[in-house]
């Protein structure tokens, strides 16, 4: 059996940015867009440090990756932030290929999708362009309320702040045949659950390594005091994964250039840069 990738980690959203008159269903490979100057790119929303509304306006390290793609194909970008449904397969249908009700226009690509060949394998429809970086879940735990935090035995009878029905719950229901469930404080968002963490109600945050280096990055907790940990742990929970991108399985052509683009972002420093501006660290990935 294969790992499990749970939705909500994977991806999260709310509701889209500017909804536009007429659904456009036929492809836009690369010299459609090129030729019109416009790349439509979709985007989860309420995923930071990746992609939310901040202030009324799109933040965040995929928004910051949006805007350089498009500066590399000398073109304006089209930035829609969307609803996560069910699985990204359902997300697939609804914004690279099928659409909506409203007959929203389709996005050309997708970012932060999972770069998975068996998720490749079974939408015909799209191709996945090359991924960009490697999410892991991982811990941080209060210096001042635990000695160390090395493996799960570490948790002892410490609280652990996460978000309800994630991978990082997933993952710490099922250690040790469950052994940690009552040390589990859940929080409806990560964010809440950072913030519960901040303010010392619980010893220990369980999360997307992004998410975690992002929040204490923004509370000014620096390492010494909050140091950061990866604990292996095998079964069926994903512990890590590539992020890449999606277009429709008709516009490869846009699927390499944007392909290369991302190479050249990974390549010159470019995506590390914009990572630090968000106080995330910068992980590449491996490929398929």
């Amino acid at each position: 059996m294969s790992p499990v990738l749970t939705r909500r980690h994977t991806l999260a959203g709310l509701a889209g940015l500017p909804v536009l008159a007429a659904r456009t269903a036929a492809a836009r490979p690369l010299d459609t867009v090129t030729g019109e100057g416009t790349l439509r790119v979709a985007l989860y929303a309420e995923n930071a440090p990746f992609s939310e509304m901040r202030d009324g306006r799109p933040v965040g390290i995929d928004v910051d990756v949006a805007e350089a793609l498009a500066t590399i194909l000398k073109v304006r970008l089209d930035l829609r932030l969307v609803d996560a449904g069910e699985n990204v397969d359902g997300d697939f249908r609804l914004n690279l290929w099928r659409g909506d009700l409203a007959g929203s226009p389709l996005a050309d690509l997708m970012l932060h999708v999972p770069h998975d060949r068996l998720l490749g394998m079974r939408n015909e429809q799209v191709f996945l362009v090359r991924p960009y970086f490697e999410q892991r879940l991982a811990f941080a735990w209060a210096r001042d309320r635990m000695e160390a935090f090395e493996s799960f035995p570490d948790i002892g009878d410490h609280a652990v702040a996460v978000e309800g029905a994630s991978a990082s719950d997933l993952q710490i229901l099922m250690a040790e045949s469950g052994r940690y469930r009552n040390n589990l404080t859940h929080f409806r968002t990560f964010d809440e659950a950072a913030q519960a963490f901040l303010r010392g109600e619980a010893a220990i945050l369980a999360g997307t390594r992004p998410s975690i280096e992002a929040a204490l990055h923004a509370a000014g907790a620096g390492s010494e005091r909050c140091p950061i940990v990866e604990i292996a742990f095998g079964g069926l929970v994903k512990t890590s994964w590539e992020l890449g991108g999606a277009v429709r399985s008709d516009s490869r052509d846009l699927g390499y250039a944007v392909g290369e683009g991302l190479a050249a972002l990974i390549a010159d420093g470019r995506l590390a840069a914009i990572c630090a501006r968000h106080g995330v660290g910068f992980r590449p990935p491996n490929g398929f």
